[in-house]
């Protein structure tokens, strides 16, 4: 049988509402690369969750599970194809991963495979490890467009700024451990940068990845299931297989000044390493009084036990690229 790590798998991470689900659909119409979004999440559901897969009953169980999560039918996996291959070489995680992934591409009569999840930045020392030859891209977004499509595409979960000034720090912190621990391995890509300099991006997106360049990606020729993926034009009208700008700066639309005000304070060393112009805020005495009294202290609160929840489920990286300790608001741009 082929070794399965020798295809230089793509990984793509980053938090939700960044972009990940459009460079795939960019890539997927490469003739030679084959991800699938439907297919993602496989790190943090099921990594290390059912024991050592070297024991047949733990890897059944482990397998049994995948086969019942919706994102795993969707590679229309061959349970049996599976259990023939698996046992033929190291019984990992990292390995039943590939042979789903690797079992998809060939289906599409592609040789390159890749996958997609929010967070997956957090495996990079795993991925690299079990992958020698892969490569991963991380998309950032500003973290207030971020936020703002993220309330609008999910009001159920309550996400408050708080949390989403967290799940941003805590991202990019990874992004500049991990860039910096495989340079040649690992990609930063700013979602602003694809949808306004889209051929350009593709071309260096390429030249990393060691692949020719193909128009075709640019309208998702290749991936007919990815084109309605790709419109991300306001309100979905924008027309299938285009890229568009429109929602950049949608954050002034949607977030309150005061929840602006609160992620440029906490956000603003990486914001600004990262090209995010902060917004000048200014704020009623009423509005000064609710911030100072009231907003900026309760969402420290779920910044601080958002990064403590995650530290408890992931560890902190070695850098975090955030400091907790409230800052001065005039730094920020606010007047005061």
């Amino acid at each position: 049988m082929e070794n399965i790590m020798d295809h230089g798998p793509i990984l793509v991470g980053g938090v939700s509402r960044c972009g990940k689900t459009l460079i795939c659909a960019l890539l997927s119409s490469h003739p030679n690369i084959a991800i699938s979004t439907k297919g993602s999440n496989l790190w943090k559901y099921f990594y290390r969750r059912y024991g050592d897969l070297s024991q047949h009953e733990n890897f059944e169980r482990c397998l049994g599970a995948m086969l019942r999560y919706t994102h795993v039918l969707n590679l229309k996996p061959d349970p049996d194809r599976i259990r023939k291959e698996f046992w033929q070489g190291e019984p990992t995680y990292t390995r039943l991963f590939a042979l789903l992934n690797i079992h998809y591409a060939r289906q599409l009569g592609k040789p390159r495979w890749g996958a997609q999840s929010g967070f997956l930045e957090c495996y990079a020392d795993q991925i690299f490890a079990a992958y020698p030859t892969a490569r991963m891209l991380h998309m950032i977004r500003d973290p207030r467009d971020r936020y703002a499509e993220a309330i609008t595409k999910w009001p159920q979960d309550g996400e408050k700024v708080g949390e989403g000034t967290a799940t941003w720090l805590y991202s990019v912190g990874l992004a500049k451990r991990n860039r910096k621990r495989y340079p040649n391995r690992y990609k930063i890509v700013r979602y602003e940068t694809l949808v306004s300099q889209l051929p350009k991006t593709m071309r260096d997106i390429c030249a990393f990845l060691g692949e020719d360049y193909t128009h075709r990606m640019l309208v998702m020729e290749n991936a007919p299931d990815f084109q309605d993926a790709g419109d991300n034009g306001p309100d979905g009208k924008n027309g299938r297989g285009n890229i568009s700008t429109a929602f950049i700066g949608r954050y002034r639309r949607v977030m309150s000044k005061r929840e602006i005000a609160f992620m440029q304070a906490y956000a603003r060393r990486g914001m600004i390493a990262y090209g995010y112009k902060l917004e000048p805020i200014e704020l009623s005495t009423g509005d000064r009084l609710l911030f100072h009294f009231m907003d900026q202290p309760v969402n420290l609160v779920r910044l601080i036990g958002w990064l403590i929840k995650k530290a408890f489920q992931l560890g902190f990286p070695a850098q975090m690229g955030c400091n907790p300790s409230p800052e001065k608001l005039k730094t920020a741009g606010l007047t005061l």
